[in-house]
C-alpha cells in the first residue's frame, strides 16, 4: 500500500497550498510508505499532491511519485495497482504514445490513459486502486476510488479549498479541521458495527464510497456520483444444466495469476479455511520455487475450538509451501491495541484485524513484500 494526500485551494491568494502543511499529511501515513516520498505544487500555490510510496511495480526512481507529465499539464498521485497496465501500455503504444519515462511503471499508464480516454479510462483498468488526477488545462482534480473500494480515500471541504488523503489522521493534521464526532455515522456504527461510507465518524470527513468518483472545479465546483456499482454488473450463471464448476475455477485461476504480478517477493497468508487453502493451491501452480505461506494460530487457552491449523499445516504440505506460523497470545492483543487504534482512525470491531497485522509483520520478517490473502471472499 501507498499513502496518498494533497490539497486543492478555491482561493489560492488567500489560502494557497502551504508545503509544510502538505508534508505533515503526507507523513502522517509514514507507515504506508517506507520505500520514498514525494511532494509538488503548482505555480500558483493551488494545488499540492503527496505520496508515501511502498514499490511493488517498476521500484525505479523514474516511477516516484506525485508524477507529473512531461508538458506538465497533469499530475497524479496514485494508491494501488493496474493489474492490466501491461496490456494496456501496448494498447498505448500502438495508438502513438511512444514517450515514455518508465519501464513499466503502472503509474504512468494512467497518466497516457487519461490522455487518451479522458476520465472514462478507469472503465479499462481492472485492479485496486485510489487516485488524484489534477488536469491543468481543464483546472479540475479527479478523485476516484476502485471497484470495490479496496483502497481508501477520504476527504473534507469548506471555504479554503478541499483536502483529502489515504487516511483520517492526515485530514486531522490541519489545525482547522473540526474534532467532532458525526452523530448519523455514530447511530450508524451502533447499529452495524461499522461505518458505512460516505460518512465517517467525524464530523465534516467524508469517505469516497467504493466505485466513486468526484470532480473538484477550480472554482470549488464539486461532482459526486458512482462510476460502477455492482448491481449494474450482476447476472445470474448461465442455465442449461452446465456444471459452473469449470467456469468458477477458471475465473479463481485468472484472478490468483494477474495478481502475482509484482517486482518484490509475493506470498500467502494460510488460515487452514476453504478460501485460503483455495488461494495457496491456485498461487503454487506453474511456480519454479516453493511459495511462502504464513499462519497465525493462538496460544493455551485463547486456541479456538474450530482451529484450522491443522489443515492449513496439511495444506502448506500439499502444495509444497513453506511454512511459517506465529502463535498469538494474550501479550500479543494487549501490545497491539495502542498500535491498532493509531492505524484504524475509527472504531473498529472485526477482531480479524489482530491476526492480520501479525501474520503481515511475520510475512515482513521473511522478506514478503505482498501477500493474497482469503479475506472478503465470501462477504
Amino acid at each position: 500500500m501507498c499513502g496518498i494526500a494533497g490539497v486543492l485551494s478555491f482561493d489560492p491568494v488567500r489560502f494557497g497550498v502551504d508545503r509544510e502543511s502538505l508534508v505533515a499529511m503526507r507523513d502522517a501515513m509514514v507507515h504506508r510508505g517506507p520505500d520514498g516520498a514525494g511532494a509538488w505544487t503548482d505555480a500558483e500555490g493551488r494545488v499540492g499532491l503527496a505520496h508515501r510510496r511502498l514499490a511493488v511495480i517498476d521500484l525505479s526512481a523514474a516511477a516516484d511519485q506525485p508524477m507529473v507529465s512531461a508538458d506538465g499539464a497533469l499530475a497524479l498521485v496514485f494508491n494501488g495497482e493496474i493489474y492490466n497496465h501491461a496490456a494496456l501500455r501496448q494498447e498505448l503504444v500502438g495508438l502513438g504514445h511512444r514517450e515514455w519515462r518508465t519501464d513499466h511503471s503502472d503509474t504512468e499508464v494512467i497518466l497516457h490513459a487519461y490522455r487518451r480516454w479522458g476520465i472514462g479510462c478507469i472503465e479499462r483498468f481492472r485492479g485496486m486502486f485510489a487516485f488524484a488526477l489534477w488536469d491543468a488545462p481543464e483546472r479540475t482534480l479527479w478523485l476516484v476510488r476502485d471497484r470495490l473500494g479496496v483502497k481508501p480515500l477520504c476527504y473534507a471541504h469548506d471555504e479554503r479549498g478541499i483536502r483529502f488523503a489515504s487516511e483520517i489522521k492526515a485530514l486531522l493534521t490541519d489545525p482547522a479541521q473540526p474534532r467532532a464526532v458525526d452523530e448519523d455515522a455514530l447511530f450508524h456504527f451502533l447499529s452495524f458495527l461499522t461505518t458505512p461510507a460516505p460518512q465517517t465518524l467525524f464530523a465534516g470527513i467524508r469517505k469516497l464510497p467504493a466505485g466513486g468518483l468526484l470532480r473538484v472545479q477550480a472554482d470549488g465546483t464539486m461532482e459526486e456520483r458512482r462510476w460502477w456499482d455492482v448491481l449494474d454488473h450482476a447476472a445470474p450463471m448461465p442455465d442449461g444444466g452446465a456444471d459452473p464448476a469449470p467456469r468458477l475455477l477458471s475465473e479463481l485461476r485468472d484472478a490468483v495469476a494477474i495478481r502475482k504480478l509484482a517486482d518484490v517477493p509475493v506470498g500467502v497468508f494460510l488460515s487452514g479455511g476453504v478460501d485460503s487453502s483455495t488461494n495457496l493451491a491456485l498461487f503454487s501452480e506453474g511456480e519454479d520455487s516453493r511459495v511462502k505461506a504464513f499462519s497465525i494460530t493462538y496460544a493455551g487457552d485463547q486456541a479456538s475450538v474450530a482451529d484450522e491449523m491443522p489443515f492449513a499445516r496439511a495444506m502448506a504440505r500439499r502444495t509444497g509451501a513453506e511454512h511459517w506460523e506465529h502463535e498469538l497470545t494474550q501479550r500479543d492483543l494487549l501490545d497491539f491495541l495502542p498500535r491498532m487504534i493509531a492505524l484504524q482512525d475509527e472504531p473498529i470491531a472485526d477482531p480479524v484485524c489482530v491476526p492480520v497485522y501479525y501474520v503481515s509483520k511475520l510475512a515482513r520478517e521473511h522478506g514478503v513484500v505482498v501477500a493474497q490473502v482469503g479475506e472478503g471472499a465470501d462477504e
